[in-house]
């Protein structure tokens, strides 16, 4: 048998990286009928209304009696409203990112849809959210690092020093049976790492290297991850998104043809060491 050559790709997820096709990066494609009748959007913001770029006073409150009568807020331009509507999401993120280091990257990534053209996101607070989720994980059924250090220790010692690149498959089916890194956990609802990336798009996983000395081994794999920070119409449609105005605000900024804000692909990217025993 013979080693296996690094660096090696031992995974990789259907969904493509870089995949500026996909529905939920879809930008300034919906009218405003489209908005109020196919996606219920019409109580969007408490500060502005974007289909007549009207402030929201008292008196013009969507579900006042009042709505609609004279004596409305004061008039702004599309760029005016577009930055009302940016600081009230911004505002109400902080109920998503109430604690720890990651809780300021909500702000700073709506800040990046506002004023980053759609330009791809990295932040090491993101990379290392990657890492520590990864090492963190001590599910024996879950965990994509448990089960590659089972894989490696296995047949590392079966083949005295080297893992072969006959058992590559091996390793895939290890992180097959495990479960992707997300950020879906209960303290994810509330440490900021649930808002700005929940789920993930794509990921590759690659076997850098593995380093024999003695009766151990360690192992460097390295985890790449994609993900969107944009919604879709699945997204919108979805109960506990359509009642948060948080998520109303970001859809008809991304999706409305006179804002047209472009999401944006995120990047995470960590490299873990796994280290076993080489046994006799």
């Amino acid at each position: 048998m013979s080693a296996l050559p690094f660096p090696c790709r031992i995974f990789e997820t259907q969904k493509r990286m870089d995949d500026y096709s996909a529905e939920d990066m879809r930008y300034g494609d919906l009218t405003e009928s489209q908005l109020k009748n196919d996606f219920h959007l019409h109580d969007v913001s408490t500060r502005i209304d974007p289909y007549t770029l009207t402030e929201i006073t008292p008196l013009r409150q969507p579900h006042s009696r009042f709505y609609g009568s004279r004596g409305a807020g004061e008039k702004h331009s599309v760029a005016e409203c577009a930055a009302i509507l940016f600081d009230e999401m911004r505002h109400l993120s902080q109920a998503f990112a109430i604690y720890g280091p990651y809780k300021y990257l909500i702000e700073e990534m709506i800040t990046h849809m506002q004023q980053g053209e759609g330009a791809p996101f990295s932040s090491h607070y993101l990379d290392s959210a990657l890492r520590m989720h990864i090492i963190n994980d001590e599910s024996s059924e879950n965990s994509t690092r448990l089960r590659l250090q089972k894989a490696f220790s296995e047949y590392i010692t079966l083949n005295k020093g080297y893992y072969p690149a006959e058992k590559a498959e091996d390793l895939k089916n290890a992180i097959l049976m495990s479960k992707l890194p997300k950020f879906d956990r209960f303290q994810d609802n509330i440490n900021g790492m649930g808002i700005t990336i929940h789920d993930t798009w794509a990921t590759h996983i690659t076997v850098e290297s593995i380093h024999v000395n003695g009766g151990y081994y360690q192992a460097a794999v390295n985890y790449k991850i994609q993900d969107h920070f944009g919604l879709d119409a699945h997204d919108i449609l979805k109960t506990k998104f359509n009642l948060l105005r948080f998520f109303r605000i970001w859809f008809v900024l991304q999706r409305y043809h006179r804002f047209g804000f472009k999401p944006f692909i995120t990047h995470l990217n960590a490299t873990i060491e796994i280290n076993g025993e080489v046994k006799k």
